[in-house]
């Protein structure tokens, strides 16, 4: 089997090696050798160290290299929407089958490659699409097929997982925690992708995809990223036995009007220590499964780095290869659902609402008259003086309000009246709460 390999970065290389360190196995489990046709770079000259390839294999035209009639499979790793998209598009419609890491490509559109894929007749396999080297989108599509997904609810992003962990660890503030990050090598030199939410968008976009059956793409996912969590808004889940986490939620259900549907949304919120994602820290990704059957299932393990994603990406290689030497292909997308995306204002949620409130008679009752205006209940109410200081009358207070579930757009309604509040100095902090709490 031969392979193009787009890319030779800090995953690429790891394919290379990995290539070259298990060829035997690899040989053995495909029941054929695996040998790299070519590598298309950006420059030949740089330096790449010992890795081990004939040099004469690397190449810039990677449109020449893919359209050879020798080549079998595309692995792609380049990474960024074009010309990846164009490339794959080209070795799918020619019967190639691609392996690829592309999250951002996938979820951008995801349809093209698999309308590409359908009509040359290849496999397209993206398993280190999300989550780096954790078996996941396999099982999504292949191994639950029999069941019915009703919730995915997962940590995605290891530089965000990382960056909140450290703040609940040592109470550090967002700006110091992301700087601990860079130093170690977890965020990179514009993190925007990462502690804006845009990394794990896209892959919410994939997982809900496969859960639902339906063509989700980037767009219809609800993004927040962390960059407004504070440090007092991680004592403040502490205080209630919980931590914040950036979760990615994909969920099924029924609108207002009966009608079946999808939502997607990626956030930080509060979850209780109970629940199977708090405990995942440091650079780590997990996603909690909730399915019909199945019941509960949960997937962890490292999310990125040049190894785990190689790992995933090699998994595919064979799979995809022992499909090519027995003349089959896998099943090709499943889109039959095609449920609406119902937007964020109609997602089920809860808040956490931080207020500075004045300290005088009658606050919590106006307070709570925004609340039923809106229809939103209140769950719990705590109240203490500003800045959590001794007890007794001053001229402001602290009130942290935890609502019951409702859709979020009457709690975000609810918070925009409260903000209008003459007795409302300020909303300290609005976060999400999810998980039971």
């Amino acid at each position: 089997m031969r392979l193009a390999l787009l890319g030779c970065g800090t995953v690429g290389s790891e394919v290379v090696r990995l290539l070259h360190e298990q060829a035997a196995d690899l040989a053995a489990r495909i029941g054929a050798p695996l040998e790299i046709a070519g590598i298309a770079v950006r420059r030949l000259g740089r330096d790449r160290g010992d890795l081990p390839v004939d040099p004469t294999l690397f190449t810039t035209d990677a449109l020449g290299l893919i359209k050879r009639d020798d080549v079998d499979v595309v692995v792609e790793v380049v990474g960024g929407i074009e010309p990846a998209r164009g490339w794959l598009v080209e070795a799918l419609r020619a019967g190639k089958s691609v392996v690829t890491a592309n999250k951002a490509l996938l979820a951008e559109d995801g349809a093209a490659l698999h309308d590409a894929a359908a009509e040359g007749g290849g496999d397209l396999y993206y398993e280190a699409s999300v989550a780096g080297a954790i078996p996941l989108l396999r099982p999504l599509r292949e191994s639950l097929h029999g069941d019915r997904i009703n919730r995915v609810t997962g940590i995605v992003n290891g530089t965000t997982n990382f960056i909140l962990s450290a703040m609940d660890a040592t109470g550090a503030g967002f700006a110091e925690a992301l700087e601990e990050a860079t130093e170690l090598g977890y965020a990179e030199a514009d993190p925007t992708a990462d502690v804006e939410g845009f990394d794990a968008a896209a892959k919410a976009a994939i997982l809900a995809s496969l859960a639902f059956h339906t063509r989700v793409g980037a767009a219809d996912v609800h993004r927040e990223g962390i960059t407004e969590v504070t440090a007092a808004d991680v004592a403040s889940a502490k205080a209630m036995g919980c931590t914040i986490k950036l979760l990615c939620i994909a969920a099924r259900g029924a609108d207002a009007a009966g009608r079946e549907t999808v939502s997607v949304r990626v956030h930080p919120a509060m979850i209780p220590l109970g629940h199977p994602l708090a405990s995942v820290g440091d650079a780590f990704n997990a996603v909690f499964v909730e399915a019909e059957a199945a019941g509960p299932l949960m997937f962890y393990g490292r999310g990125a780095g040049g190894a785990p994603t190689a790992s995933a990406v090699l998994g595919d290689v064979v799979a995809v290869s022992r499909n090519r030497l027995a003349g089959v292909r896998s099943a090709s997308e499943s889109a039959y659902a095609d449920l609406p995306v119902r937007p964020m204002g109609e997602a089920l949620t809860r808040y956490h609402i931080s207020l500075d409130v004045a300290d005088r008679p009658g606050v919590l009752e106006a307070v709570a008259g925004v609340f039923a205006r809106h229809d939103v209940s209140i769950a719990t109410v705590r109240q203490g003086p500003a800045g959590g200081g001794a007890a007794g009358r001053g001229e402001d207070a602290d009130l942290v309000i935890v609502t019951h579930v409702a859709p979020d757009a009457a709690l975000a309604a609810t918070v925009r009246e409260l903000r209008g509040l003459d007795i409302v100095r300020s909303v300290a902090s609005v976060l999400r709460v999810e998980g039971g709490l």
